[in-house]
């Protein structure tokens, strides 16, 4: 079975015209396959992929072509990981986008990456990185195709012994990982857990497993605040967590000279969201 398609056939090339390619006009979701080879929190993903290709300004719907390729793909690929990219297609004069655009749809399929497994036992650490995000409120949540920012972040070699790096805004709000979101847990003042998630207002990207986490959270009757986070928070906090729709829920065991231990929690979580590997 091919492992790329480009709108529903087997291909591996677009046009250089592309806007995809001569801008990064577009957007995409990654998504796991579980065991049993059925996508994980599909909806969701079709979902946000629809509200981000609004915010770009162009319409996108799932055709029952591209369902049917999931739904198949996913079968004969369990535990690996699927990637739908969205271009606003060809056309265009300059940056000027097209009045009637014809979307473009990449579907492409991978191992999921090995060291995920690991993480979920073993927990990260994170290094802070020197390369902050810019504020864009009009992009901000969006999982768009222009990911430079992300690539300047990991062009640069991490310390030995260290997972990802650790990502500011321009304002030093502390935002995400440059894979993951990032979930801080404290006591309430009633003595409980409660779960702190940076704002994705200015910068960042608002991912589905954050929306995901968020909910469980909420039904496992811990308190959830999504506000700005500032660097001094990593000192008052007791225990970190990231999340994507890949590694799922991943404690953070360090950042920089500061030492967490896993939450107590984690692990009920995952199987709270079924996101165990």
């Amino acid at each position: 079975m091919a492992t790329v398609w480009v709108n529903g056939e087997a291909a591996e090339k677009i046009s250089v015209y592309d806007r995809a390619f001569t801008y990064g006009d577009g957007l995409f979701a990654t998504m796991a396959v579980d065991v049993a080879g059925k996508i994980q929190f599909l909806s969701c993903h079709l979902q946000r992929l629809q509200q981000g290709a609004a915010r770009l300004g162009f319409c996108w719907h799932p055709s029952e072509l591209l369902l049917s390729l999931l739904a198949e793909t996913a079968s004969h690929f369990p535990s690996h990981c699927l990637k739908l990219q969205l271009s606003r297609g060809n056309g265009g004069r300059g940056y000027t986008p097209p009045a009637d655009p014809q979307v473009t749809e990449v579907l492409s399929v991978n191992p999921l990456p090995a060291q995920y497994r690991a993480w979920q036992r073993q927990g990260v650490t994170l290094q802070t990185s020197t390369v902050a995000l810019a504020r864009q409120p009009l992009l901000a949540g969006i999982k768009h195709l222009n990911r430079l920012e992300q690539v300047l972040i990991k062009r640069r070699p991490l310390a030995e012994g260290v997972d990802d790096w650790l990502v500011y805004d321009t304002e030093a709000n502390l935002l995400e990982t440059s894979m993951a979101n990032l979930f801080l847990i404290t006591n309430n003042a009633r003595g409980g857990w409660q779960a702190l998630t940076p704002a994705i207002n200015y910068a960042g990207v608002s991912g589905v497993m954050r929306q995901q986490v968020i909910m469980a959270l909420l039904a496992m009757n811990i308190d959830v605040q999504v506000q700005a986070v500032r660097r001094d928070c990593l000192s008052r906090v007791s225990h970190l967590f990231i999340c994507n729709s890949l590694c799922g829920v991943v404690d953070i065991t360090g950042v920089d000279s500061y030492r967490y231990p896993p939450w107590s929690l984690s692990s009920q979580l995952r199987q709270h969201l079924a996101i165990q590997l």
